[in-house]
């Protein structure tokens, strides 16, 4: 039995599909550092709020939609915090706060990403920082994907939000007049590679 053209060209077809969405899986998304920043927000002594950010960042994301599953692994530098003051800058980087020349880096890393529908709500995982490890979570104040048009390439990101207790990671200068509370906003874009 032969096979006709239309017949061949069908199977090729339904093949290619197959094919194709078979490889629809995991998908790798480097950090954008012009749209992604770690900010920081701390009460000062029951009076004013203390902001700041950190300014060097680097990592990736990976995101399998169809399975409703991703990754991440981000570096921060802790020596690149801006509150746009040099002395309190100064102060924040040293032995009381982030002891930034012994510590370097501060890290999070994920492997569970909760979704509704193709929205990633939260991102669940573990930050070091000054050498400790603590369990965070990660909630989606915003979450979307586009094809970003300078780009030529898929862009997947959102606004993200935490509270750590810095005494966990051997902060305590300052307590209970600082509080130990510092919430973390955390705005992310990651380039699809």
């Amino acid at each position: 039995m032969t096979r006709t053209p239309i017949l061949s060209a069908l199977t090729a077809a339904v093949l290619a599909a197959a094919f194709g969405a078979a490889q629809a899986a995991p998908a790798t998304y480097k950090i954008d550092p012009t749209h992604t920043f770690v900010t920081f927000e701390a009460k000062h002594f029951g009076t004013s709020t203390n902001r700041g950010r950190f300014d060097k960042k680097a990592g990736t994301v990976t995101l399998d939609k169809a399975a409703k599953t991703g990754k991440a692994e981000i570096t921060i530098e802790t020596g690149s915090i801006n509150t746009g003051t040099g002395p309190f800058d100064g102060h924040l980087k040293g032995k009381d706060f982030l002891s930034a020349e012994a510590f370097p880096t501060a890290t999070f890393v994920s492997d569970q990403f909760k979704f509704d529908g193709d929205k990633v709500t939260e991102v669940v995982g573990k930050l070091t920082l000054l050498g400790k490890t603590q369990p965070v979570t990660l909630k989606a104040t915003s979450f979307n994907c586009y094809d970003n048009p300078m780009l030529k390439r898929e862009v997947c990101g959102g606004d993200f939000e935490t509270t750590i207790k810095r005494s966990e990671y051997g902060i305590t200068y300052g307590l209970p007049g600082i509080p130990d509370e510092i919430k973390l906003d955390i705005q992310i874009e990651a380039v699809k590679q």
